[in-house]
């Protein structure tokens, strides 16, 4: 599919044997802005990280159509007691142009003050990372996210910890990268703002529960069938069970009949 940004096609994902995103089959369409949800241990951040390509898949497989991904991990992943200065966390961004070590333009320099501008980070530049709070940092991770301009975008609890304000307007910010034809996928806990902002939710429980449109997604009915599967693995259990009868219905197909939305878990 030429709108395709994202095709997963029996994606299967884990670590050391042991599968945590199940057979996955769906389609991502390009400027499309997607909530990932699930309870803890579902294979929200395995998915992410596979999209990445930090894990490689079981079996099946990941098509990006992207010219450029940018992945914004969760904080808890980021060491904040590293030396460094705002400026230097948000300079990240440029490393896929300019090299980690790379001399960077006068435009490379006002670009760089105008996402911390749009971040509401101006003037802060030179704090040490140890000294923002979670919502300044997470804001400066944004702005670092900005400068990699990519048309993929990959946001991994990207609103946990920080106050209101921080995020209306980092909800405000991913919006606008969708109106500029940039396809991005967040997972989220909240699902009363999966609800108001986001069109589109993939509901995961290791394999796929529900795939499409949010209001027919986050259910009574789709959140409880979520819940029906166990956080902890089995260490002597096959590294999948996952045979062709097992597999959740195929979610891609957007003009299929709602039913095929929910998949066997």
């Amino acid at each position: 599919m030429t709108d395709a940004a994202l095709t997963f096609t029996d994606l299967t994902l884990g670590y050391r044997g042991h599968a945590a995103v199940h057979h996955l089959s769906a389609t991502i369409l390009r400027g499309s802005l997607t909530a990932v949800i699930g309870a803890n241990g579902s294979g929200k951040s395995t998915l992410m990280k596979g999209i990445a390509g930090i894990l490689r898949p079981l079996s099946g497989s990941c098509t990006m159509q992207a010219r450029r991904l940018a992945y914004l991990p969760q904080q808890s992943e980021i060491d904040r007691t590293f030396p460094a200065r705002v400026v230097d966390l948000v300079s990240l961004g440029f490393w896929q142009k300019t090299g980690l070590l790379g001399r960077r333009s006068r435009a490379d320099r006002d670009r760089l003050e105008g996402c911390l501008e749009a971040v509401g980070l101006l003037g802060f530049e030179n704090r040490a990372l140890d000294s923002l709070s979670g919502g300044q940092m997470q804001r400066a991770l944004f702005a670092r996210t900005m400068l990699q301009d990519a048309d993929l975008i990959l946001l991994d609890e990207p609103f946990n910890a920080v106050d209101q304000r921080t995020i209306r307007d980092l909800v405000d910010l991913t919006r606008q990268w969708v109106t500029e034809g940039r396809t991005v996928l967040c997972v989220l806990h909240d699902h009363a703002l999966v609800s108001q902002y986001f069109p589109q939710t993939l509901l995961l429980a290791r394999r796929p529960v529900a795939f499409g449109p949010t209001e027919m997604v986050v259910t009574p009915e789709n959140l409880r069938r979520a819940q029906t599967f166990h956080e902890a693995w089995d260490e002597d259990a096959r590294w999948c069970d996952g045979a062709a009868g097992a597999r959740g219905e195929d979610l891609a197909n957007h003009g299929a009949d709602i039913r095929k939305v929910a998949a066997r878990v």
